[in-house]
């Protein structure tokens, strides 16, 4: 008993499971004995391939032979569909190296408390809750893991139209220089450094004026003396009962710049209507102002939600010291707000940066400008990356673009995040 530990170990590291049944778990030794097999088999009998596969990414693509007369298309290697098998095949391998590893600290683990007297039932207990979660772990790993690590490895390739689409061509490994074509190469460094100037611009006045539109029309509903207090909180949230992309659409009939409503009751009254969708400028008002009918009930029901939180007695303290109704709301509601809404706020200055839906159903990333490479005047980021793949097969670039942007936004969150009161007030907390 005194070397229990270590002998199941050893045993754990010459085949998986070895270490289990030492241990007296029949079952779990007999389990992962299988597991590991079957683990070398599929190593050694089906994944080989395609590891070597992702190193290569194909030798020939789709080309005709002739034969006889006749000219034949013979099926070649596709560098994509060889790069997500390898993909596969490397989350697969590394499962089962944690599988090992894994193995062998369990037998160790339980080798170590036999020697200190604990009872086998009390130790088969504990397997269950990994039972549980491994469903779930396989889960993320395979359909959220996966796509990112496919996504980044495809910056690093030449995927791209005219010439590297498969089946009819390869795909090639460049390394960085996507990302030199993207920041030397003025077709490119030109518009990646506009679209992200207004993406941010965009972002910044996006989640500021919806969050503190939302704070003013919570205060004003929550003032005493408003009448009907139930029909304007409906009024307000009537936009956000609407379904989103209903709405952009009705905003882009209206915001028409020959048949719009809007222009037309400006013609009505003899006055010029304004090119709301194709000004540079006008468009991107546009959008801002259409955001904020769209955002600001959200932030309205957020606030009104705090604002019954925060204690009457302190501003009848400060009505006792004489502060006038801007100190109290300075001193008291603004901080209790802030407090309550700083990590919201910066979620939703996250979302603002990725914000589909606003940018593309109202004005489709346009008016178009010759400035940019395949992108608009009110174009974000993130519909740059849509029009990239979907209507110009810029793979390459698309993924160099969406690794930019969550390193960007992974940095800004957490920086944001560490600066509010209430992260550091929970640290004091704990």
């Amino acid at each position: 008993m005194k070397h229990r530990a270590a002998t199941a170990g050893w045993l754990s590291v010459i085949c998986a499971g070895l270490g289990q049944l030492y241990n007296r778990q029949y079952f779990k030794g007999l389990t992962f004995i299988l597991i590991y097999a079957a683990g070398i088999y599929a190593i050694v009998a089906k994944l080989t391939p395609h590891l070597k596969g992702i190193v290569t990414l194909g030798e020939q693509g789709q080309h005709l032979i002739k034969v006889g007369k006749v000219f034949k298309n013979v099926p070649g290697d596709h560098s994509i569909f060889m790069l997500i098998y390898g993909v596969l095949a490397i989350l697969v391998v590394l499962i089962l190296l944690l599988f090992y590893v894994l193995n062998i600290r369990d037998a160790v683990v339980v080798g170590r408390r036999m020697q200190g007297g604990s009872e086998l039932r009390a130790l088969n207990s504990s397997v269950f809750p990994w039972l549980l979660l491994s469903v779930p772990m396989l889960g993320v790993l395979f359909f959220t893991v996966m796509p990112i690590v496919f996504t980044s490895l495809i910056a690093f390739t030449n995927y791209a139209s005219p010439n590297h689409i498969p089946p009819k061509n390869l795909v090639d490994w460049v390394g960085f220089a996507t990302f030199d074509k993207l920041f030397n190469m003025n077709v490119w460094s030109n518009t990646f450094v506009g679209v992200l100037s207004w993406t941010i611009v965009w972002a910044i006045l996006a989640t500021v004026t919806c969050y503190f539109g939302g704070i003013l029309v919570a205060l004003l509903i929550s003032q005493h003396g408003i009448r009907f207090k139930g029909i304007w909180r409906m009024l307000f949230i009537i936009p956000y009962a609407i379904p989103q992309f209903v709405s952009l659409l009705i905003m882009k009939n209206l915001l028409n710049e020959k048949f719009g409503p809007i222009n037309q009751y400006f013609r009505y009254f003899g006055m010029e209507g304004l090119p709301w969708l194709n000004d540079p400028f006008w468009a991107k008002v546009s959008v801002i102002v259409v955001n904020m009918w769209i955002g600001i009930p959200v932030s309205m029901i957020l606030v009104m939600g705090i604002l019954t939180t925060i204690p009457k007695d302190l501003y009848e303290a400060a009505e006792v010291d004489g502060a006038t109704a801007w100190a109290k709301f300075r001193n008291i509601t603004m901080p209790y707000i802030l407090f309550a809404t700083a990590p919201i706020l910066i979620t939703q200055f996250v979302g603002n940066i990725n914000n589909f839906n606003v940018i593309f159903l109202l004005t489709g990333g346009n008016p178009a400008t010759m400035k940019y490479n395949n992108a608009g005047e009110t174009d974000l980021l993130v519909t740059w990356l849509y029009k990239l793949t979907l209507d110009f097969n810029q793979y390459n670039i698309a993924a160099a673009v969406s690794i930019l942007i969550f390193l960007f936004i992974a940095a800004a969150a957490i920086v944001m995040f560490r600066r509010t009161r209430s992260f550091n007030e929970e640290d004091m907390i704990q």
